[in-house]
């Protein structure tokens, strides 16, 4: 497994990360089979969703805030109960096919550390899994 870090900048932002992922392959020599991008945070996520836009990434982290409020009905004495749940409805983990050594990712996919309680310095877990 491959402990990959990296510092956010703003309470909640999404992060591209591919070329973190895809450089612990190349490093690793991990050829084909699959890569299990992991955050071990419970106020962070992970995800797979277009990068060529980078509206794209903004509109998905402006309207979870709308979804998910910074303030509301909320008893977790942290205050950022709105993070615990963003990072829930994104989740922690994306399964990415790996072949000859590269990234198999759709051709506007990009792979996203979501940051829901920031700036932070966090970790990322790639862990391998070999193919045939």
């Amino acid at each position: 497994m491959e402990e990959l870090s990296l510092r956010t900048s703003s309470r909640q932002e999404m992060v591209d990360i591919t070329g973190l992922v895809q450089e612990a392959i190349r490093k690793n020599g991990w050829g084909s089979g699959a890569v299990l991008v992991y955050c071990p945070h419970t106020t962070g996520a992970v995800t797979i969703n277009e990068g060529a836009d980078p509206d794209v990434a903004r509109d998905i982290a402006v309207n979870l805030a709308k979804i998910v409020p910074a303030h509301g009905d909320y008893r977790h004495a942290e205050g950022n109960s709105d993070a615990h749940i963003k990072a829930s409805l994104v989740g922690p983990d994306q399964l990415a096919p790996v072949e000859d050594g590269r990234l198999r990712l759709g051709t506007w996919q990009r792979v996203f550390f979501c940051e829901f309680d920031g700036p932070r310095t966090r970790k990322i877990w790639v862990n391998w899994l070999p193919g045939k």
